[in-house]
């Protein structure tokens, strides 16, 4: 099974709380002729230190490959089970390294919008 990238991007934007400023991740996209902001966050979002990781793969960048991984599996009970692992994902220029992490839908209303877009 492939990496698809599709095109998508990962943004990178700035958020006020309390006085400090914070970064976001996000995609941006129109279905059925909406704008639609799908919030990202690392996937487990109560390990502040996934947030590290995706400023790191970001660097300077303010932009990221979204890239779609498919994977499939037989639980214990011999049912398959298959979806999609999600990785924002950017290359150095100078060194050409490949800097990734995974990500996933912020709600679940972030994952119902990302399956519309990804359509």
């Amino acid at each position: 099974m492939a990496n698809k990238n599709n095109g998508i991007k990962v943004e990178k934007g700035t958020f006020e709380y309390k006085g400090k400023s914070y970064f976001e991740y996000y995609i941006c996209g129109v279905v059925r002729g909406r704008d639609v902001k799908i919030k990202l966050d690392p996937p487990d979002k109560n390990d502040k230190g996934g947030y590290t990781v995706l400023d790191i793969v970001f660097g300077n960048e303010d932009k990221a490959d979204f890239i779609v991984v498919p994977y499939e599996f037989q639980d214990a009970s011999g049912k398959t089970v298959s979806g999609n692992r999600f990785l924002v994902r950017t290359v150095d220029k100078e060194t050409g390294e490949i800097f990734e992490s995974a990500i996933k839908p912020a709600r679940n209303s972030d994952k119902t919008l990302l399956a519309m877009l990804m359509r």
